[in-house]
């Protein structure tokens, strides 16, 4: 006879959270909005509204960074962890550490570029709508310094675990 184990109460979202995904969600349908909406002016009208075009890249561009936000907060990011999985204990909490520190300096890097960006482009206008482009490239520093801000947390959470809590993963077939 077997045990049902009781469910983890899921974990309730609060109201940024919710927001937040809100916004990616109505940037993304806006986006396929814009897409569908020129596709259907070329194919029935052969013609085209490049307004439509310069939107749907820039929002595009909004639901990349802000996207990758989201990702990088739910931890659900691509990561290979072929190496890590081998590991376990004080060489594995090492390793994680190590890696931790690389990824945010190139999160680093890619700020400070994107702050250079910015600066760059913020006396250029887009041709179709008029959009200031640092209103558009903007969105690059503020998902770095957000996932900065989670990979710094990660970090410290991994220093803080001691290192009998890492284990090493089993073999998948």
């Amino acid at each position: 006879m077997s045990e049902l184990l009781p469910e983890k109460p899921q974990e309730s979202e609060s109201r940024a959270e919710v927001a937040f995904q809100a916004f990616c969600a109505i940037v993304f349908l806006g986006m396929i909005g814009m897409v569908f909406y020129n596709a259907v002016l070329r194919y029935v009208f052969r013609s085209s509204f490049a307004p439509s075009e310069e939107w749907s890249r820039f929002l595009f561009m909004y639901i990349t960074f802000f996207g990758s936000i989201e990702g990088f907060y739910r931890g659900r990011h691509i990561a290979v962890d072929m190496l890590t999985g081998m590991l376990s204990g004080i060489t594995k909490k090492s390793v994680d550490i190590f890696a931790q520190l690389l990824a945010l300096a190139a999160l680093l890097l890619l700020a400070i570029g994107g702050i250079s960006l910015v600066q760059q482009t913020i006396d250029t206008k887009t041709v179709a709508t008029g959009v200031n482009m640092a209103f558009i490239n903007g969105t690059l520093p503020v998902m770095a310094f957000s996932v900065i801000a989670i990979r710094a947390r990660e970090l410290w959470r991994t220093i803080k675990r001691p290192a009998s809590a890492f284990l090493k993963k089993p073999k998948e077939f």
